[in-house]
């Protein structure tokens, strides 16, 4: 799939479209034309060859299946947290699986892209002329959800966003755009997930813009778990005004291709929390990409990202922080660390740190190293059978990422999966 057939692509989606192209359409495709796909030269994707497998992978002389079937509950839903689900089927919401609380706002976006508080946001905070991939999503998107939530209102049950791909009868392609918007002194908490089923490539690209009001509480939940052929591209960019509060996670537990844009905007004194944890094996690849952008004084911003990689997998992890100059009294410290079970595993981390005031505490630091034999050869010596000891670590390094989770449901889901993963697959 080149830069031609992607392009072509977006027109195809454009023509093909019901609603009116809008002038935000316009420019982002103006901006994928100028930017293209990025290639190896481009240093934001200098280790994520996403173009040269979008060639290799998707056949642009074939059609993608926009309609399927919506796999069986059993294969995706999460039954053991209690939570409302919106679905989507290759990209396209779907209302009969789909189970919504009373009280908010949440609308398709095919439909609520008419609506003004809509048009006001979409597209003013995930900057699509500074990557293709986000151009490409703000050209040419689906479908996707609007989430409105009234100030002064608690949303007391999660709300898990179903990823589904029925790719059994050919390649499928999603392009899913989402907007949320947490009013004043709200609280929620959003998990997203994917699941695929069928064996001919998939390439997903979701792009969501978050918005935290002032004293807003969200949690944000990333599970990705999908073993398929799936190509994705996911940007979450959130923006926090003062006194708000951000606790996101990204938990990469399999997949082919990976890449996260994780971004997150402090507009205001408020406080900010990321974590991510990757486990990768055999031909697995996967890229954190995240920025913290520090824009007003008085704000904190925590960071930790901690990755397995064994087989040939390919880990990647790039962090920024910029602190503006007028963003002074800022506290902002990032974490990466890695570990090697293979000599055919790599792991690329590059911590940033771009600082314009002098009042301010910051640190990052990154580590790439393998088990620790002394605690190893202590549990043998022990009687704990090398495999065993083997997982008790590897679950020690990574545990650490999920234990902050403010919500006991998803934090012991995420336990028992990270366990299982760990114990069964290292």
């Amino acid at each position: 799939m080149t830069h031609a057939s992607v392009h072509n692509e977006i027109l195809d989606t454009l023509a093909a479209s019901a609603m009116p192209v809008n002038s935000l359409q316009q420019q982002a495709l103006q901006e994928f034309i100028r930017l293209g796909l990025p290639g190896p030269k481009n240093e934001e994707y200098k280790h994520t060859p996403i173009s040269r497998v979008l060639e290799k992978s998707i056949n642009p002389s074939l059609p993608f299946q926009s309609e399927g079937k919506v796999p069986d509950e059993k294969l995706w839903k999460l039954n053991s947290i209690p939570a409302y689900q919106v679905v989507f089927l290759n990209g396209k919401f779907v209302a009969k699986q789909s189970q919504l609380p009373q009280g908010i706002d949440i609308i398709p976006m095919h439909t609520a892209r008419d609506l003004q508080v809509v048009s006001d946001h979409l597209g003013k905070y995930a900057d699509f002329k500074s990557d293709s991939f986000t151009a490409w999503n703000t050209a040419a998107w689906t479908d996707g959800i609007f989430i409105n939530i009234p100030e002064d209102y608690t949303v007391d049950t999660p709300i898990i966003l179903y990823y589904l791909h029925d790719a059994t009868a050919g390649q499928v392609k999603s392009i899913t755009r989402n907007l949320i918007i947490a009013g004043k002194n709200s609280k929620v908490t959003i998990v997203e997930k994917w699941f695929t089923q069928g064996s001919d490539a998939v390439i997903s690209n979701t792009v969501s813009e978050i918005l935290l009001r002032e004293k807003t509480s969200v949690n944000h939940v990333v599970v990705q778990t999908d073993d398929s052929n799936h190509i994705q591209y996911l940007h979450n960019q959130f923006w926090q005004e003062a006194e708000s509060l951000l606790n996101s996670y990204v938990i990469t537990l399999s997949g082919m291709f990976i890449r996260n844009n994780t971004r997150v905007a402090l507009d205001g004194a408020c406080e900010s929390h990321l974590y991510g944890l990757y486990l990768l094996k055999d031909n697995a690849f996967t890229d954190n990409h995240t920025v913290v952008d520090h824009r007003k004084p008085n704000a904190f911003s925590n960071e930790l990202y901690k990755g397995v990689l064994d087989g040939k997998s390919n880990g990647v992890f790039n962090g920024k922080i910029y602190v503006r100059q007028g963003a002074q009294k800022t506290n902002a410290f990032q974490s990466n660390r890695n570990l090697l079970l293979s000599d055919q595993a790599v792991a690329h981390t590059k911590p940033q740190l771009e600082i314009w005031a002098d009042d301010v505490k910051c640190s990052h630091g990154c580590t790439v190293g393998q088990l620790d034999e002394d605690a190893l050869f202590y549990l043998r010596a022990r009687g704990i059978d090398k495999e065993t000891a083997k997982a008790m670590l590897l679950y020690a390094f990574a545990a650490e990422v999920i234990e902050t989770l403010p919500h006991d449901g998803i934090k012991n889901f995420l336990d028992t999966l990270i366990r299982d993963r760990l114990h069964n697959s290292f």
